[in-house]
C-alpha cells in the first residue's frame, strides 16, 4: 500500500471468520457479511479500518492460515506451498455490528480484460454462508498529523468503501470534499456524512465523450475521471488533509497534482495504491 502513514492494528492476529449472506448493493459491487468469535477478537476502529483476507483458493478443502501476527506472517505465507497456500487481498470493513460480531466488506466486482474475474470477486460472488475465511488487522490509512480546516477525499469505486467509512467515522462539524468515481449512476451509493462534506460522484459512463468503456471494448482506466475532477475543482481556503486512494495511477496522481501545482505540503497529502489497472495477481 503505497504511500501508508496509517495507524497500527491494536494487537493484531490471524483470527477465523465465516460468510453470514452476500449481497449485491450496486451493479459492481457486492457486500459479504462475516461473523464469528474471530470477529469479536478485532478491535473496530471505524474510518477505513483494512485488513488481509484470507481466502480459499479452487480446489483447497481446508484453509491453512499463517500462526504468525506480527510481520513474520508473510515469510511463513511464502513458505507454503503453493497449492496449500490461501489467496490473501486487502479489503476495508464497510460496516460493524460488534454487539452481532459481524462485519460488512464490499467488494467490486468486475471483469478483466479476457473476461476473467480476481480471486477477490470470484469470492464475494461464489461463496456461502459458513464458508471461512482469515482475517488479519491492519489498521486505519487516514490519519491527519497536523491541524487543518477541512478534509479532501479522492476515490475510485476501489475507495468508495474506504471513503463511506471515513465519512461516517467524521466529527459532526468537520467540512470538506469527497470526489468518489464509479463506474454506472446505479453504483452510487448512501452513506452518512457531516453537514459541511460534500460528496461530489463523477460517473464514469455519464461523462462527455466518454464511456465506461475504451475503444476496444474493455474497462476504461478507473481513477481517471476522479483525477480530472480533483484538477478542476474549487478549493475553499484553509489548511487541507488530503486522502487520496485506489487505482495506482489515482492516488499518485492526486499526490503529485496537490503538491506540485496547488501548494499542499506533503505531509497534509496521504495516498493508497489499492491495485493497479492491467495488473490483475491470480497469485
Amino acid at each position: 500500500m503505497s504511500g501508508y502513514n496509517g495507524r497500527r492494528a491494536v494487537a493484531p492476529e490471524v483470527v477465523m471468520a465465516q460468510v453470514v449472506e452476500t449481497k449485491r448493493v450496486t451493479p459492481h459491487m457486492m457486500r459479504v457479511t462475516l461473523g464469528g468469535e474471530g470477529i469479536a477478537r478485532l478491535t473496530l476502529q471505524g474510518y477505513d479500518q483494512w485488513f488481509r483476507l484470507f481466502m480459499t483458493r479452487p480446489g483447497q478443502e481446508n484453509l491453512k492460515l499463517p500462526t504468525a501476527s506480527s510481520g513474520w506472517w508473510y515469510a511463513q505465507y511464502l513458505a507454503t506451498p503453493r497449492s496449500r497456500r490461501p489467496y490473501v487481498r486487502n479489503y476495508t470493513i464497510r460496516a460493524a455490528r460488534e454487539e452481532l460480531n459481524e462485519i460488512d466488506v464490499d467488494f467490486v466486482v468486475h471483469e478483466d480484460e479476457d473476461g476473467g474475474t480476481g480471486p477477490g470477486a470470484g469470492f464475494a460472488t461464489g461463496c456461502s454462508a459458513g464458508e471461512q475465511v482469515g482475517i488479519l488487522d491492519q489498521g486505519i490509512g487516514y490519519n491527519p498529523q497536523h491541524d487543518h480546516d477541512w478534509v479532501l477525499l479522492v476515490a475510485d469505486e476501489s475507495g468508495l468503501p474506504a471513503v463511506a467509512g471515513i465519512c461516517e467515522s467524521l466529527p459532526a462539524g468537520r467540512r470538506g470534499l469527497a470526489i468518489v468515481e464509479v463506474p454506472t449512476t446505479a453504483d452510487k451509493q448512501d452513506f452518512t456524512a457531516p453537514p459541511g462534506m460534500e460528496v461530489r460522484w463523477v460517473v464514469r459512463d455519464e461523462a462527455p465523450g466518454t464511456t465506461a468503456q475504451d475503444a476496444t471494448g474493455h474497462d476504461a482506466v478507473p481513477g481517471a475521471l476522479a483525477l480530472e475532477a480533483l484538477r478542476t475543482a474549487e478549493f475553499p481556503g484553509g489548511d487541507v488533509y488530503a486522502f487520496a486512494i485506489g487505482e495506482s495511477a489515482l492516488a499518485t496522481g492526486a499526490r503529485r497534482h496537490l503538491v506540485n501545482d496547488r501548494g499542499v505540503p506533503r505531509t497534509h497529502v496521504d495516498f493508497v495504491g489499492y491495485w493497479k489497472h492491467g495488473r490483475a495477481s491470480q497469485s
